[in-house]
């Protein structure tokens, strides 16, 4: 029976001297420095061992862990989608406001330059004057005071169509139409639907 139980004691102790040489050798530490560390006191055991092998495996299962699998990727994939498909459109909603609120904002400033332009003139321009009339003086007009718009042409509509202008205006309590064609305009200004006017 003890001989049993000695060779069993023993085989743990071989598996560890085993383990802390192929260490050593992995290591390139010294058999003199392993020597040292036992005349001092150090004693290699079976749990020093298992604590080697523990740790080379905890580190060889971080590095697997380390990066993502293709299932996650495709899930934030579809996860990114799903939010475009539910912003996007709000967005482009928002945006269509912007530039109606641009329109209108510049046919009041246009309005107020137009006004500017009958205080020097007397009236405001004609049909066929337009609003040209604002950069470069008409012909047969003597108080002209301008030119009344900064730049060198007249200012396009947010769709970058040209203001639509008509004096007299065919509307009543107006002196005269200026309108955007908005943001289904065609290239013909004549149609009345989806304009923008002061």
């Amino acid at each position: 029976m003890r001989v049993i139980t000695a060779v069993r004691e023993a085989e743990p102790r071989d598996s560890a001297v085993r383990e802390v040489g192929r260490v050593r050798r992995s290591a390139g530490v010294s058999g003199a420095s392993m020597r040292g560390a036992r005349v001092s006191g150090a004693s290699v055991s079976g749990t020093s061992a298992r604590d080697a092998r523990v740790a080379r495996g905890a580190n060889v299962r971080c590095g697997a862990e380390a990066g993502f699998t293709l299932l996650e990727i495709l899930v934030v994939i579809v996860i990114l989608g799903l939010l475009i498909g539910l912003v996007a459109p709000a967005a482009l909603r928002q945006l269509g406001g912007a530039k109606i609120s641009i329109a209108h904002q510049s046919i009041e400033r246009l309005s107020s330059v137009l006004d500017l332009y009958r205080l020097d003139v007397g009236g405001y321009p004609n049909t066929q004057q337009g609003l040209t009339a604002l950069v470069t003086p008409p012909a047969g007009i003597g108080n002209w005071n301008g030119p009344y718009l900064k730049g060198t042409g007249v200012p396009l509509d947010p769709w970058n169509h040209p203001f639509v202008y008509r004096a007299p205006s065919t509307r009543q309590g107006y002196d005269y139409d200026l309108c955007s064609a908005g943001p289904n305009a065609q290239d013909n200004a004549s149609t009345e639907a989806g304009r923008i006017c002061n």
